[in-house]
């Protein structure tokens, strides 16, 4: 199976997934459970669950044990989208080529799905079956997710990316952000599929973080591109949202280090 295969039946298992655990929720087809299966299920890539499935599988862990943290990591991901794209944040009204959650929603229930989202993704890590983990290792997944989606991770890079708004930052300032805001998350992807493996995949931490790292900033690097050269119809939502917001970006700060180039290429 080529690569391109290969990743559409991992978007379709982690789909599946996602599905699966939000369908025993109570409150179904009401607006907040609406809005969580809208969040979680508008598409996507699904570069987060790739990767857990990806690392498990190097290590002979099955899919089926791999679908609890790769549904986990993606609900902490749609609940940090549902939140971003708020008026009190980006204020972003279309997402992948549809409306954002709180336009179609309301505010009031894209927040709390975003809550609901959260805590679901706990609430797998903690009780969904996985065969081949141990309870040690399932608490070292809980411990994983919270720290990377918490203020040593995501939100934490989301706080300097607001602050850093209108400012001119260096490189390294820069680095810092997409650490935190874009990169903990996909590290963590990374660092679940291999804590499935036990001490195995422990004994591989440190060239996963490596590798998990070259990942986020590649990805960050591109999605700051497209903001300047794609169009809204590719992008799903509105190109050049980033200039307008003043956010710090690589094409920005190359820009602004190289005084030759004009701004907007």
């Amino acid at each position: 199976m080529d690569f391109a295969n290969e990743l559409q039946a991992r978007v379709i298992r982690a789909n599946d997934a996602l599905r699966r655990f939000i369908a025993p929720q109570p409150f179904q087809n009401t607006p907040l459970v609406e809005a969580m299966h809208y969040g979680a299920l508008l598409g996507g890539k699904r570069l987060r669950p790739f990767l857990v499935y990806a690392t498990g599988n190097m290590f002979g862990i099955s899919d089926t044990t791999l679908d609890a943290p790769a549904a986990a990591v993606e609900c902490i991901h749609a609940y940090s989208l549902i939140h971003d794209d708020l008026p009190a944040m980006d204020d972003d009204d279309l997402r992948r080529g549809q409306p954002t959650c709180h336009i179609k929603f309301g505010e009031a229930n894209a927040i709390l799905a975003g809550d609901a989202l959260q805590t679901l993704a706990f609430s797998i890590l903690s009780d969904a079956p996985m065969a081949e983990v141990s309870d040690r290792d399932r608490l070292a997944m809980v411990s994983e997710l919270a720290m990377a989606s918490g203020v040593a991770g995501m939100c934490g890079g989301q706080a300097l990316d607001l602050e850093a708004e209108g400012r001119q930052v260096n490189l390294e300032q820069l680095e810092r952000i997409h650490r935190h805001k874009t990169g903990a998350l996909i590290r963590a992807a990374v660092r679940l599929g291999a804590l499935s493996a036990g001490v195995q995949g422990r004994k591989a931490l440190p060239i996963l973080d490596r590798y998990a790292e070259s990942i986020g900033l590649a990805f960050q690097v591109q999605d700051d591109i497209l903001d300047v050269v794609g169009d809204t119809a590719t992008l799903g939502k509105r190109q050049g949202a980033d200039q307008q917001l003043g956010k710090s970006t690589y094409p920005a700060c190359w820009v602004l280090s190289k005084p030759s180039v004009k701004p907007g290429i």
